[in-house]
């Protein structure tokens, strides 16, 4: 007969927080792997302000008059999704052999939408089979008809908007290093790396039993004459090498995608007032409120503390989303409060990957998800639809209103 007897140190694949599925990744993840997804740029000011801005903010509940039931479904670039949080386009998710296959799962089983990167290591084909609410990202990156090959292909595989990521500058230098990533995984970069991947076991296994490598290519660069998909490094040297774009460029884009599909456009990398203004007259749909996550210019500030100003400005007019340091439901809250439609989120759902794969992405939508029941039942509402900043304690030289007449 068999025994039932469990082991009691068996670690409990479920988590209690992005902060335990990030210390989990780091256990399991090959050092470089790691310190990639960690990334940051420079001296690492903006990606660590992204998080701390959010400690700056408070509440104050009620402790009576609590709402029985509580909703917090709505509506992004034209899609209903069950919870004010979207997957953020990030590339090359070789953290797990099913990449942006098993992330995208995550989100339709949450009832949420998926940003997919044209860095991505998983065809749009893939992902939009797995998940209908996928928005492609692109950024500018080779010449107009190449642009507009891929956008063509990304509607035809069934792509619900366009996200267009434009505010990179290309900052260099970590002062704690850089990664090594190798252009390929082939049998010399393996040699190279055994040592440092060697000691986890549990991510070599992971892959091992696919018969899978680590991916680096980005199959949605390939070219539409069939030939070779691009390696990651290739593809960030068209990109460097793309003279960057102009507001005609932006309306360009913009006016080309509805023309094609009559679904919306997105631009990410807003931190200014003038900038959201500008983006309103180039015809855009949504604007997303980012730094990249701190990968970008760093001194950057906080992406929750210009927020507002920018809301205030456009948000009337298009859909505002909020991306950068959003690590638990308070801060979806805090972020919906201050005027976000919604929050597009990007470590968080990485370090859930490589936790636990497509369960660990679950895992970190479900954290969100009660963290932001849990702010509406203490302040007493029933919907996201209630929340205004008079619900939030705000220090008086929080607000950040740049580039504001």
């Amino acid at each position: 007969m068999a025994s039932k007897f469990e082991n009691p140190w068996k670690q409990n694949p479920w988590f209690e927080s992005v902060a335990v599925a990030q210390e989990r990744a780091r256990k399991r993840l090959p050092d470089p792997v790691y310190k990639a997804l960690v990334a940051g740029s420079e001296r690492g000011q903006t990606i660590q302000q992204n998080q701390d801005a959010f400690s700056r903010i408070g509440f104050a509940p009620h402790v009576a008059g609590h709402q029985p039931e509580r909703t917090m479904n709505t509506s992004v670039l034209g899609q209903e999704i069950a919870l004010p949080v979207i997957i953020s386009p990030t590339g090359v998710q070789a953290v797990h052999p099913d990449g942006e296959v098993a992330v995208a799962r995550a989100a339709a089983a949450r009832g949420t939408a998926i940003g997919l990167s044209n860095f991505a290591s998983k065809s749009v084909e893939e992902v939009c089979e797995a998940n209908p609410n996928t928005f492609f990202q692109m950024y500018w990156t080779g010449d107009r008809d190449v642009m507009l090959q891929r956008m063509e292909r990304a509607h035809k595989a069934g792509a619900k908007a366009l996200i267009a990521t434009l505010d990179w500058s290309f900052s260099m230098g970590r002062d704690w290093g850089s990664p090594e990533i190798p252009e390929k995984v082939d049998f010399k970069a393996a040699l190279r790396f055994a040592p440092k991947v060697i000691t986890r076991p549990r991510w070599l296994w992971t892959f091992g039993k696919t018969g899978q490598i680590p991916d680096l290519t980005a199959p949605n660069l390939a070219p539409p004459n069939g030939g070779p998909a691009p390696t990651f490094f290739g593809a960030y040297y068209e990109w460097m090498t793309t003279p960057p774009p102009s507001w005609q460029d932006v309306t360009w884009m913009a006016e080309q995608w509805h023309a094609m599909t009559g679904t919306p456009f997105m631009l990410k990398g807003v931190t200014r007032v003038d900038d959201a203004k500008r983006a309103v007259d180039c015809g855009v749909d949504a604007i997303s409120v980012s730094n990249h996550g701190g990968n970008n210019l760093d001194g950057t500030p906080a992406t929750i503390q210009v927020l507002k100003p920018i809301a205030d400005a456009v948000g009337d007019q298009i859909e505002v989303l909020l991306d950068g340091g959003v690590r638990r439901g308070s801060d979806v809250v805090k972020a919906l409060a201050l005027g976000a439609r919604a929050v597009m989120i990007g470590r968080a759902y990485l370090w859930g990957l490589a936790a636990n794969g497509q369960t660990g992405v679950e895992n970190v939508l479900d954290i969100l998800r009660g963290g932001i029941d849990s702010a509406l039942l203490g302040m007493g509402l029933s919907s996201i639809d209630q929340l205004a900043p008079e619900q939030l304690l705000i220090p008086e030289d929080f607000v950040l209103a740049l580039g504001a007449e």
